[in-house]
């Protein structure tokens, strides 16, 4: 069939609409349409065409409304608690491009245990691909202690320039003694930038440094990353 002759009717954009968001997967619902009609020459469309309207039309449709309701959840959270902190960065003034929220305990927990920070990121398997970013101190108990979080679109030096200004802002404009970083080398520029007394260590950089880029469970261990940041606060308080 050609091109111009092939066309989703409403009925199949709001079927189609009700599939994604219920999570079925876009083979099994053609294969639905396909039962309906009898065969590909009654359909009126192609597979391809219906992916093409969930890329174009449906992703959007639900990162609006997602961004809303997100957007929403912030704000209810901040009824319930004053000191509830966030800032969203819309694209459009729609769809999110970063955010970032952090409660009471946390500010109180950087008052205690903020000499120095790691700043991880991880990429989320949803389906819009965010990053989740966490600033993580470690208290009197070893234990690791959540001092923010965020999403944000892009590992760029733009959204980690607007990441840690929003953090600092919340911290009072106080920046810790120390960092530790698991991202690449560019980011030290920012750091300096915007905490020009922090010292920064980045974990890849020792990985690299003794040869041990390709080992696994040290470029993905949460335990040892812990043990070394104790060993950075040792030193800092040391220092002092």
């Amino acid at each position: 069939m050609l091109k111009q002759h092939r066309e989703l009717s409403m009925f199949v954009h709001h079927t189609i609409e009700t599939h994604e968001e219920a999570g079925t997967r876009s083979s099994k619902t053609y294969q639905s349409f396909m039962a309906g009609a009898g065969s590909h020459r009654e359909l009126g469309f192609i597979e391809k065409d219906m992916r093409n309207y969930i890329t174009r039309e449906v992703q959007n449709i639900f990162k609006e409304d997602d961004a809303k309701e997100f957007g929403k959840y912030l704000l209810r959270m901040k009824e319930k608690n004053q000191n509830f902190f966030f800032e969203l960065n819309l694209e459009g003034d729609r769809c999110i491009k970063h955010a970032f929220w952090a409660d009471a305990r946390s500010k109180a927990a950087f008052e205690y245990f903020g000499d120095v920070v790691s700043f991880d990121t991880t990429y989320n398997t949803n389906r819009y691909n965010f990053v989740l970013g966490s600033f993580i101190g470690v208290n009197h108990h070893g234990q690791s202690t959540l001092l923010g979080c965020a999403l944000i679109k892009n590992e760029d030096i733009q959204s980690f320039k607007w990441l840690f200004e929003c953090w600092l802002r919340y911290m009072g404009g106080k920046a810790p003694k120390g960092i530790l970083t698991n991202q690449c080398t560019s980011i030290q520029r920012l750091i300096e930038l915007c905490m020009p007394k922090t010292i920064h260590r980045s974990w890849n950089d020792f990985l690299t440094k003794y040869g041990l880029g390709g080992n696994k469970w040290l470029s993905e261990s949460k335990e040892l990353n812990r043990i070394l940041h104790q060993g950075f606060d040792k030193v800092m308080a040391e220092m002092q």
